[in-house]
């Protein structure tokens, strides 16, 4: 039943809402063969992981749906729908143009360097182009961050095979002088939305899982006690691993060993 509801009740949700100026591009996981190319167009390794990101005026967080296929003749009457295959959408990415050309050139021969793969100077006549094997091409590190001004939350989408697959014909005028901008688009074979940084998966918050107290897995085995754990400060702790002991304990560190009232077990992990 709908009842009539105060301004207050839901002003906090209305007034945090995410805004669209807030988000980081980051290309990684190039091959090396493919960094050495652009390398010799004067694209060096510290543009491509930092810069080239800032330079992004315009990007799109991606989207994705399902193939189906229609099942009849399970029920009388009814056709069903069942899903076969997930299908991601190209997203497109608005860079600008530095006045050196960098992120341009960044486009421009990442695409040549897609079918460069004869070998022959571009200038000679009869000349023919031969696609490179995916794997030379192809990064699986790009991702798309997006934050917010308090910089409290954040969402994180990494790319697995993208590929530039198109770069817009950019246009240039001698009317009124504006900033020249260069949009390219992007191919990729799926994406996963949250974090997957191996300390990400440790810490139980990959994929956008929320991190709560719970002690450390070890040896393969999640322990099972409710209490809060912490690591040992690294001092204490000693070289080649980190220890946890219970947060609700009295501590105190005495020629680098841990003493509690009670004094709870020490556990381990290597990491």
């Amino acid at each position: 039943m709908v009842q009539p509801r105060k301004i207050s009740d839901f002003k906090p949700l209305i007034t945090n809402l995410a805004q669209t100026s807030h988000y980081q591009v980051i290309f990684g996981g190039l091959s090396y063969s493919l960094r050495g190319h652009l390398s010799y167009r004067g694209i060096n390794a510290n543009f491509i992981a930092e810069d080239v990101g800032l330079l992004c005026s315009s990007a799109v967080l991606p989207g994705s749906s399902f193939g189906t296929a229609d099942i009849v003749g399970n029920y009388t009457g009814v056709v069903e729908k069942f899903a076969h295959t997930r299908l991601f959408t190209q997203i497109d990415l608005e860079f600008y143009v530095d006045n050196s050309y960098r992120s341009l050139k960044f486009l421009e021969h990442w695409m040549e360097f897609i079918s460069f793969g004869s070998g022959v100077s571009p200038s000679r006549d009869g000349y023919f182009f031969r696609m490179r094997y995916p794997t030379e091409y192809k990064t699986d590190t790009t991702k798309i961050i997006k934050f917010d001004r308090d910089y409290n939350k954040q969402l994180e989408y990494t790319f697995y095979g993208l590929f530039p697959i198109g770069l817009n014909a950019t246009p240039v005028s001698y009317t009124n002088s504006d900033i020249l901008k260069a949009t390219a688009s992007f191919n990729f074979d799926r994406y996963v939305c949250g974090k997957t940084t191996s300390y990400a998966v440790y810490s139980g918050t990959s994929n956008n899982k929320e991190q709560i107290n719970k002690p450390p897995v070890l040896n393969g085995n999640e322990t099972t006690t409710g209490d809060v754990w912490r690591p040992i400060s690294a001092g204490a702790a000693g070289a080649g691993g980190v220890r946890w002991y219970q947060g609700n304990q009295t501590e105190a560190i005495v020629k680098d060993q841990l003493y509690t009232t009670p004094r709870p077990e020490i556990r381990e992990r290597r990491i």
